[in-house]
């Protein structure tokens, strides 16, 4: 009881010092919904700036004369990455060597690895033999790092697709950005080129999802806790269940506070199939289920929850 009652108080102290002053997040500031001095709402400024994962440092100057229509900004990220599950397609064979730059985590160390295989500035597209090689969740951090490199409020969601395999929800990451003139946000799949396209049979704009081709991690996992969706249906591979998707929903809430993991970085509350959740656990899992379906409504509360609680951030030894 008295920690539930101590616990209890440092959250109550970090929300008021939230609401009085607002906090920096790996060196972005401000986290509330109010609107600031230029009229711009905090949330969009949040977003508009990098985080850790985002940043280009040394290689800044590589995103000199970035294009600033969403179609173009895809084509630069398709013409620099290759997806590792997509490399037969475009007839390359991937040495176990190459597969293994799958595992850059940040911005900049795709930056320094694309500079390494072609100095020339990104605008150019490279052949494939000569793109990193990523996956879903590399095309959509770098089209939301180039987003926010150009000012534009944008943030990586992790979650499943449906549009791969039929019947299939399928682990997949996209982007969203603040579209100013709609006063929305867009989804967009960075990784989905005309090869793609033409190939899965699409008949929507990838630059424009419609609703429903993807679900957040949170979508899934309320879906599938009402018994709406089969959670069996939504993994990868042999990969399947409610346990995958309660990864998907904790890397999707970590996303929204500007820290995009890799698909197989793990914090404490992401167990494998044979973990077991706990009351305790599932209660968390609802809370920032239900948080992060209320979207920017509940902004302010996301961002306290995950500076607040352990359970939901990466070690604190962890290096990106």
């Amino acid at each position: 009881m008295l920690s539930h009652f101590c616990s209890s108080i440092r959250i109550m102290v970090l929300v008021a010092f939230l609401c009085v002053a607002g906090f920096a997040e790996h060196g972005a500031a401000v986290t509330t919904v109010e609107e600031d001095e230029h009229g711009k709402s905090k949330i969009l400024t949040f977003y508009r700036q990098p985080g850790i994962i985002t940043q280009p440092g040394d290689y800044a100057h590589l995103l000199e004369n970035l294009p600033d229509r969403i179609p173009d900004l895809c084509k630069i990220v398709q013409g620099v990455i290759l997806h590792i599950f997509w490399a037969e397609a475009y007839d390359i064979t991937l040495s176990e060597e190459r597969k293994g730059e799958v595992n850059l985590r940040t911005f900049e160390q795709m930056l320094g690895r694309i500079a390494e295989l072609d100095e020339r500035p990104l605008s150019v597209a490279r052949v494939p033999q000569t793109r990193v090689v990523g996956n879903c969740r590399n095309f959509s951090v770098f089209l939301c790092a180039l987003l926010r490199h150009k000012g534009i409020p944008a943030r990586a969601r992790c979650g499943f697709g449906n549009y791969f395999t039929a019947g299939r929800y399928m682990d997949h990451w996209i982007c969203e950005y603040w579209n100013d003139s709609e006063k929305r946000w867009v989804r967009v799949d960075a990784q989905l080129d005309s090869l793609q396209v033409a190939t899965l049979k699409l008949a929507f704009d990838p630059h424009d999802l419609p609703p429903g081709k993807f679900l957040s991690g949170a979508e899934a996992w309320q879906l599938c806790r009402s018994g709406e969706l089969d959670a069996d249906l939504c993994g990868i591979f042999d990969m399947k269940g409610l346990w995958f998707v309660q990864g998907d929903l904790v890397r999707d809430f970590m996303a929204l506070n500007k820290m995009e993991v890799l698909p197989w970085d793990c914090t404490e509350i992401m167990g494998g199939p044979e973990a077991e959740n706990n009351q305790q656990d599932y209660l968390l899992l609802d809370q920032i289920a239900g948080l992060t379906v209320k979207g920017d409504s509940a902004f302010a509360e996301i961002r306290i929850l995950y500076e607040s609680n352990e359970r939901l951030r990466m070690p604190s030894d962890w290096q990106p």
